[in-house]
């Protein structure tokens, strides 16, 4: 049986996603086929598209995605046909079907559209556990963030209010800080006013931590931005890495802390997955969080997605329809 899939043969820009047949995949032991109702475009593609990351050649993009339980593995239990999932750790998910191992595969429950299921395994679960593990944020804390308007940036502003935190945040466009604002942000800025606002809301002190995915642009004005004993949560370089740095600035600044946390070390087991996902799906389906689908392209135009995706005209979560 054939699926239409984007497959890669090289490193290469965003038109060399090209759409494809290949075959259907077999689950082996462990694992399910999903049949794919709607997959999660992040950065982290664009990076393997272009040769950034090492991935083996011919390559199907796609880790996050969200469907129907197609066919399932030896062994696996507690899944049936036709059950409704999502995952951060599918395989070739640029596809109309694709594996995942079950162990790391989550229930979607009826009240959740699947569409919107697909933009929570990745930010969803990374807002999580930025709040509730990185940096636990206590009621009152004051946060600053950045990209308030992404797809990460929306949902974390939103987990901060939840909190009880004060956000600051920044967007670039007037149309991306109504999104933030709308989002529950308490300052939205732009990105060269971020050190007089924090000092305005902070009367001086300074913000109890920040959450960089930016990187290398901003990493010099979020540690000028932290209070002494704050933490600085680096997840992401959006802008590129942040250079190796002497880490006496850390005890210059009031002895800050620095932390460069990634998903996976955050899902160690079943239960942690399943606690995150859990309580992200659990808030969508009783309205305490909304999740934004900026822009969905069919497979087809994956290619377009990237481009978009890239050159940071998106904002919320991209997705790609099979």
């Amino acid at each position: 049986m054939q699926q239409q899939a984007i497959v890669v043969n090289e490193p290469t820009d965003a038109t060399g996603l090209q759409q494809t047949q290949i075959p259907v995949p077999t689950p082996g032991a462990g694992e399910l086929l999903i049949k794919v109702a709607a997959t999660g475009v992040n950065f982290i593609e664009t990076y393997q598209r272009s040769g950034v990351y090492t991935v083996d050649y011919p390559f199907v993009p796609g880790s996050e995605f969200s469907g129907v339980v197609e066919q399932i593995g030896e062994g696996v239990q507690n899944f049936a046909l036709g059950d409704r999932v999502a995952t951060a750790s599918g395989i070739a998910g640029y596809s109309q079907y694709a594996l995942v191992p079950a162990d790391l595969t989550a229930k979607v429950p009826d009240s959740v559209d699947l569409h919107i299921a697909a933009a929570l395994p990745l930010q969803g679960m990374t807002a999580h556990y930025l709040v509730h593990s990185s940096y636990m944020v206590h009621e009152g804390d004051v946060i600053l963030t950045y990209a308030g308007a992404g797809g990460v940036g929306l949902i974390l502003t939103q987990l901060l209010k939840l909190k009880g935190a004060t956000v600051i945040t920044t967007a670039s466009t007037q149309e991306k800080k109504d999104l933030a604002k709308a989002a529950g942000a308490d300052y939205v800025v732009d990105y060269d006013k971020v050190a007089e606002t924090v000092d305005k809301v902070t009367d001086g002190q300074g913000v109890h931590a920040v959450y960089d995915g930016i990187g290398k642009d901003t990493f010099d004005t979020s540690l000028a931005a932290l209070r002494r004993r704050g933490t600085l949560v680096l997840f992401g370089g959006a802008s590129g890495q942040v250079p190796a740095f002497d880490l006496q600035r850390l005890n210059a600044g009031g002895s800050l802390t620095v932390t460069r946390p990634k998903l996976a070390d955050f899902l160690t087991s079943q239960q942690e997955m399943h606690w995150r996902f859990g309580d992200m799906v659990g808030w969508v389906a009783t309205g305490k969080i909304d999740v934004r689908i900026g822009a969905q392209y069919p497979l087809s135009e994956a290619g377009a997605a990237h481009t978009a995706l890239e050159s940071r005209a998106t904002t919320g979560k991209v997705i790609l329809l099979p």
